[in-house]
């Protein structure tokens, strides 16, 4: 029986929770394996070594072992992995240098599993933007990231770049750039449109400030290169927006959602067309994730709704602004779910969020029935608690 928990709330008073809702079983995996009607991937985090002697703000210590096997626990329910992404903190705690190691590892893994989906993300993150950085550097840097990828037999997904976005003087930059590197890759990509919500040194990407104005660029970019493109992530917490940019896209360009608000109705679809996944949450709820596409694959579309909706609000909780820090809440729910066995993170970003934040991912897991184990993520809830003096 889970005992209650004492948890603060955003007014100050600290009241009685009790986790109440049975924990969400993905269905069994049939013997050829889950058969979606959509590509999903989940952006995955890392887990760090919590033990290692180093200095945890500065330093970069992966355990490999846990790190891995979140990936197969995520092939295991059918879902996709993008790899060295910005959940898994690329960018704010995993640089290059780090990203290449975790590639290497995440593809040594795959290649043992004929039903892993993965894919990895290719910047330019090892160029520091600069007033002296040109666009034939940012070139240079994207050329290098999509070699090690496709050296380590890997699929590429082109990340925004925040040397681009700085060093670019107009539209026509990213057309030059997006153009050159589309030319060069063996397989076909996915684009990857990151808003300014996420980092905010990507504001203004496509050459405009304006996210209308910016799209005509993307878009013309991306069905100039349909060939090699084999889907857009667009990450802008619009749904309209999206829905907008998707029915443009060339027939042959998958449009894959990134937004962790609305990934329900557009993933759903309407009468002209639907998103593919490409979703941080995804890590958090994965069982939610297949076994609403399971559902969505059966036509049941009532069903496919009941199993996303209480996910909804627990996603608008951890990406709410800033949004950059979501990644402190999709490795607190995995610390909760026993899948690492401390609530660390690169750069000490766990301190990222609040402790009434945390509270109220706890209260909002528990009715979206992704706590896998309430008691174990009770007792684990009580730990944190602790340590601001809720015992």
């Amino acid at each position: 029986m889970t005992k209650s928990l004492r948890l603060p709330t955003a007014g100050g008073a600290i009241v009685a929770f009790t986790p109440a809702s049975e924990p969400l079983i993905a269905p069994v995996k049939p013997a050829g394996g889950y058969r979606f009607n959509r590509v999903a991937y989940a952006a995955a985090h890392v887990v760090v070594d919590a033990l290692a002697d180093n200095d945890p703000w500065l330093d970069r210590n992966i355990d490999w072992e846990r790190t891995i096997a979140f990936r197969e626990y995520l092939w295991g329910l059918g879902l996709g992995v993008a790899e060295a992404m910005d959940t898994a903190q690329r960018g704010m705690g995993l640089d290059w240098t780090g990203a290449k190691e975790l590639i290497a590892h995440a593809q040594s893994a795959a290649r043992g599993r004929p039903d892993a989906l993965i894919a990895y993300g290719a910047g330019t993150d090892h160029l520091q933007p600069g007033s002296d950085v040109t666009i034939d550097d940012v070139i240079a840097a994207y050329e290098e990231q999509v070699a090690y990828v496709e050296g380590q037999g890997g699929r590429v997904i082109l990340m925004a770049s925040r040397a681009l976005a700085a060093a670019a003087r107009s539209a026509d930059d990213y057309v030059r750039v997006y153009d050159r590197i589309l030319g060069q890759v063996r397989e076909p990509v996915i684009i990857h449109w990151l808003g300014s919500m996420f980092d905010p040194a990507l504001a203004g990407y496509w050459g405009s400030a304006d996210d209308t104005q910016a799209m005509e660029t993307a878009v013309a970019i991306i069905n100039q290169n349909a060939a090699k493109i084999d889907g857009v992530k667009i990450s802008l917490l619009s749904a309209e927006k999206e829905i907008v940019m998707r029915r443009r896209l060339d027939p042959s360009v998958k449009m894959y959602t990134g937004d962790d608000f609305n990934y329900a109705e557009l993933v759903a679809g309407d009468e002209q067309g639907y998103s593919h996944a490409l979703l941080g949450i995804f890590d958090a709820i994965a069982p939610a994730a297949n076994a609403a596409l399971a559902k969505l694959a059966q036509n049941d579309l009532d069903a496919f709704h009941a199993i996303l909706a209480p996910t909804v609000p627990l996603s608008r909780h951890i990406f709410k602004a800033p949004t950059r820090f979501y990644k402190t809440g999709v490795v607190f729910l995995a610390y909760l779910n026993g899948f690492q066995d401390h609530f660390q993170m690169l750069g000490g970003q766990q301190s990222a969020r609040s402790i009434q934040h945390l509270s109220e991912l706890f209260r909002l897991a528990d009715t979206a029935r992704v706590l896998r184990d309430p008691d174990l993520a009770a007792y684990r809830m009580k730990a944190i608690l602790a340590t601001v003096g809720i015992e």
